[in-house]
């Protein structure tokens, strides 16, 4: 066996380097299917020469990355199409104080910017609003036939169908909407 000299430590030590940056910027294999398809999408629009949809993916994927290293990373579609939807309202405000200031060329760009954030946006499946009114609403007259005539308070509700064994887990379903479900059912009786 060769022991290691003294001549081939750096050559080694780059090499080990060079593997560890190379796994730690790999995609995880859990990562969230939106998010691999930004990630190809990215290198498809540098190919394209595509520069506001490479202009639109490097910011998702700047605040992706950023979002990793806090406490709560995006590491679901939901949590994406959260990004994406706040990312499309700025996107509007900025194209109308642009289109208020005169500047037409800078509201064109933020307006091909939604078409790109839209675009990705309707990819992701989430629950049907309907489908959504209907479980709200059994899980409502179920908790009330339980309180035996108690006001049923919302919090109790989402509790029921956001939490652990609740209707809604493991569902791609969107808080809001749910949240938005209860109150109308709540304010209604």
């Amino acid at each position: 066996m060769q022991s290691i000299t003294a001549r081939s430590r750096p050559a080694l030590r780059s090499a080990q380097l060079c593997l560890r940056y190379r796994y730690a910027t790999d995609a995880p294999a859990s990562a969230p299917p939106l998010l691999l398809k930004l990630r190809s999408d990215l290198k498809t629009a540098m190919k394209a020469k595509d520069t506001n949809r490479l202009n639109v993916l490097r910011g998702l994927l700047a605040e992706v990355t950023n979002a990793a290293k806090t406490a709560q990373p995006l590491d679901s579609d939901l949590k994406l199409l959260s990004l994406l939807r706040k990312r499309t309202t700025a996107a509007n405000q900025a194209a109308e104080e642009f289109s208020k200031a005169g500047r037409q060329d800078l509201t064109e760009k933020e307006n091909a910017a939604i078409k790109v954030l839209e675009e990705y946006a309707g990819n992701v499946e989430v629950v049907g609003e309907d489908y959504i009114k209907e479980v709200v609403q059994k899980t409502i007259e179920t908790i009330k036939a339980e309180a035996e005539g108690a006001k049923v308070v919302m919090g109790d509700v989402l509790k029921k169908l956001l939490a652990p064994g609740g209707a809604f887990e493991g569902k791609p379903v969107e808080k809001s909407q749910v949240a938005k479900a209860v109150r109308q059912f709540l304010d209604a009786k």
